[in-house]
Formats: structure tokens, sequence, C-alpha cells
């Protein structure tokens, strides 16, 4: 028997899930915790405090988030996990409803930042709705496809049964219609009230979930179209009317960004006076991707180094949108790489669990949630360097926000449930298996002997 591991190692041991996640959730936390720190002056000015206070509450975000990943870790039922996701569809319509709505009531108000309607106020506490949307989706998602593929779609076929009229609900189509395509045009229509370019984000992985699940391709590319159909539909209607028809309180901030007038700003800005509404106006849609770009720039490959951050006071943001530059400024391009190994190490071991997964659900939901955090990471980054116009996507597990950090617990804490029962039913297989090959000395005499008589025999008949 081997002996047991002693210190660090003996305590990594004791951990069942995939131990490299598990590094890598820690690793997430820690410079999360680190960069929020540096990168958040402008926030303690703004809410008349200091950054000590600010990081205070980061490292209680942290140990609350560590609770909720090893809370979820030690679920050992998948039917927990699928019984929770069968209320994705319902908990994201109520949330977004709500923020469509702009519900204001002594429990729940809906709240505007930076001109966007995404954030949802429970008892003074701020839950921002997009995030804890995508994570719902995905898992809700990941349920209705398993469901399709063992027609256990209980309700559908309930009703089916019991009256005529509605026995169209047993075929396939319908319930694909009903379970799957309807919640995620909804959900993208609700979404697009919020954000144009975040809605189409989304419903991207949404459609990947979908594939992975076993939809086919060209069911995928359909539904694609429709959801690019409504948006293009949006986008004519309030062009052709020069404005007044406006289906989405977002489009006006979304053309701008496709049709890229960073030219039109940088002439009012250079031609205006400082003082007038024109150039502060036109400074203010340029100041923080220009920033973002010259934080990169600056920070070389070594870095500025730790609270050196020059950019920190220019960019409002930087602690959330676009705390990847705020990384790289400080610890320069081996900073910025070491961010995106880890994200692109915690996509190559969510592959590995997925595909060891001999449940189907399961299989679907790490494949989803990865995917998710893997892409949004790559998104950000992505918009960070300019690639593609603004999203407002976070860095998942190190940008400032509580509600943000919590959801993505909730998704790592899933993932390393469902790594720990892989792990364990492997474990058990290997300890079940027969070994393949037996040395002479470990096997009992007279068996050698029945194999060798065996042998004889099968050669007297050739």
């Amino acid at each position: 028997m081997a002996a047991k591991e002693k210190g660090i190692w003996g305590l990594l041991d004791k951990f069942e899930g995939d131990k490299v996640i598990w590094m890598i959730v820690i690793l997430l936390i820690l410079m999360s915790i680190v960069s929020v720190f540096s990168s958040t002056p402008l926030l303690a000015l703004e809410q008349g405090g200091d950054r000590i206070a600010i990081v205070r509450e980061q490292l209680i975000i942290a140990v609350v988030g560590l609770l909720v990943i090893t809370a979820c870790y030690n679920i050992r039922s998948i039917g927990f996990f699928r019984l929770f996701a069968q209320l994705g569809y319902a908990v994201s319509l109520l949330l977004l409803v709500c923020l469509v709505a702009k519900v204001r009531t002594p429990v729940i108000r809906a709240a505007e930042i930076n001109g966007a309607w995404r954030i949802l106020k429970v008892f003074g506490l701020q839950i921002h709705v997009y995030e804890v949307v995508k994570v719902a989706m995905v898992m809700y998602l990941a349920w209705a496809v398993n469901a399709l593929r063992e027609d256990s779609f209980t309700a559908a076929n309930y009703l089916s049964t019991k009256f005529k009229r509605l026995s169209f609900l047993s075929r396939t189509f319908w319930k694909k219609l009903i379970y799957i395509y309807f919640p995620i045009v909804s959900i993208c229509v609700l979404m697009l009230h919020g954000g144009t370019s975040s809605t189409l984000f989304f419903a991207m992985i949404m459609f990947l979930v979908i594939y992975v699940g076993g939809v086919r391709l060209n069911e995928v590319a359909l539904l694609a179209l429709v959801v690019a159909g409504y948006v293009a539909l949006v986008v004519g209607l309030y062009k052709a009317s020069a404005g007044r028809i406006k289906l989405s309180d977002r489009i006006v901030t979304a053309i701008g960004r496709v049709d890229d007038r960073s030219e039109d700003n940088m002439t009012i800005i250079t031609s205006s006076p400082r003082n007038s509404k024109a150039f502060q106006d036109a400074l203010d849609k340029e100041k923080q991707p220009v920033s973002a770009m010259i934080a990169i720039k600056e920070g070389g490959l070594l870095g500025k180094g730790p609270g050196r951050s020059t950019q920190r006071y220019v960019v409002p943001v930087i602690f959330g949108d676009y705390m990847y530059s705020f990384i790289v400024e400080e610890y320069g391009i081996l900073g910025g790489i070491f961010v995106i190994i880890l994200y692109v190490s915690l996509l190559a071991r969510g592959a590995m669990i997925a595909k060891d997964c001999d449940n189907y659900f399961a299989k679907v939901a790490v494949a989803g949630l990865i995917l998710l955090i893997s892409s949004q990471a790559i998104m950000h980054i992505a918009i960070n360097v300019h690639l593609v116009p603004q999203t407002g996507q976070t860095l998942p597990m190190i940008s400032h926000g509580a509600s943000s950090f919590l959801v993505f617990s909730i998704a790592f804490g899933i993932i390393l449930s469902i790594s720990r029962m892989v792990r364990v039913k492997m474990k058990r297989k290997e300890r079940d298996a027969q070994p393949i090959l037996v040395r002479e000395e470990e096997r009992p005499r007279d068996e050698v002997h029945d194999t060798i008589s065996d042998l004889n025999d099968f050669q007297d008949t050739i």
C-alpha cells in the first residue's frame, strides 16, 4: 500500500475533484484580490472610502465564493444539479422581465448602470442579472438536450396522452420548439433591451451548448438566423424611422460601436473647446478603449510593477471591463500570457472531464460551463486589445463584482463536483477491473496447467 503524502501534497490528495481546476480557481481568486486592491483608486474616491475597505470587501467575497464552491463541490448527486437546472429558464425569465419592466418595489428595484439596465437590487443587494442568466441558461439547456435525448419531458408527454388535441406534443419537433428553441429566442429578445453585443455573445454560447448536446448543425444555424434576423429588424426599424422606433434601449450604442465612429470623435476632441459638452461627450466615448490600449503599450514585457499603474486613474471601470489591460500594465505581457494560460488550461481540463462523463446531462453541463467561462475570458481579452467592439464582458473570477464572482463560483463548484464524481467512478472501475497480464508467479499453479492443456488440445485440432 502506498504511503500517504504529508504536508500540502497530502492536503491536496484529500480533494477528489480535478486538482488542476482547483489550482486554476485558487490562482484566479488570488489574482482578483491583488488586482482589485491595486486598480480601484477611482472607485474608492467615488464611494468616499479607501482601497483598504474595498480589498476587505473583496476578501470577504473571495471567502464566500470559496464556501460556495466547496458547498457545490460536496454535492454528490447529479440528480440535484438536474433538478436545479430545470428551474434555470424560469429564473432567467423572471429576472429579465423585472429588468425590462424596470420594476421598482420595496423589495426588488431595477437599476441602470452606464446607460444599461442590467442590475436588480433585492433587499438592497445588487445582482448582475446577465451573469446569473448565463449560468442558469447553460444548466437549463444541458437539462433540455438530455431530456430530449431520453424523451423525458414529463409535462409534454402527459398532456399529449391525456388530451387528444395536444397529441402533437409527443412529436420531437414540438418538444424542441417548446423546451429549447423558444427559451433561447425569448431570452435573447429580453436581453437585447440591456445590451446588443452581450446578447449576441451569449446567443453564440447557447448555440454551442445545444450543438454539443446533440442538436443538428442545420437546426442550430436556422435558430441563429432567427436571432440574427430579429436583431436586424430592430436595427432596420430604428434606422428607417430615423430613431423614432426603438425596440431596444441599447440599439443606439450598438450601432455606434459597429459603425466605429472613432475618427469622428477624435475630430470633435481636437476641434472643440475643452469646456464644451461636445468635447466631453466625445472624450468619454474614446477614453476607455484608448486608455486600455495605452495601458497594454506601457506595460511592456515585464510591466510597471504592482501598484504602479497610471491608467487606473484615467479609466473609470478598469477594475471591471478593462481588468486585462490593467494586469498587462502592471505585470507586463508575461502576466497577460499567464492569465491566458489559466483560461486555456481550464478549457483543456474541462474537455477532458466532459469526455470522461458517462452521464449525458453532466457531460453537456460541464462542456457548457467551461465554454461560457473560457469564451467570456477570451472575449474580454479581445475587447481589451481592440480586436472586437466593446461588449462589457468582465474577466471571470478576477474582475471586481460580487454577484458575478459568486455566480461563477457556483459554476466552478458544479464543474468540480462533477469532476469528483467522474474521478470516483474511474477509481472504482480501475479497482474492479481485472489485469490484462498476470505474472506467472501470481497465477495459481492449477490455472497454469489448465491453460497449457487447453493450448495442447487446440494444437491437436489443427
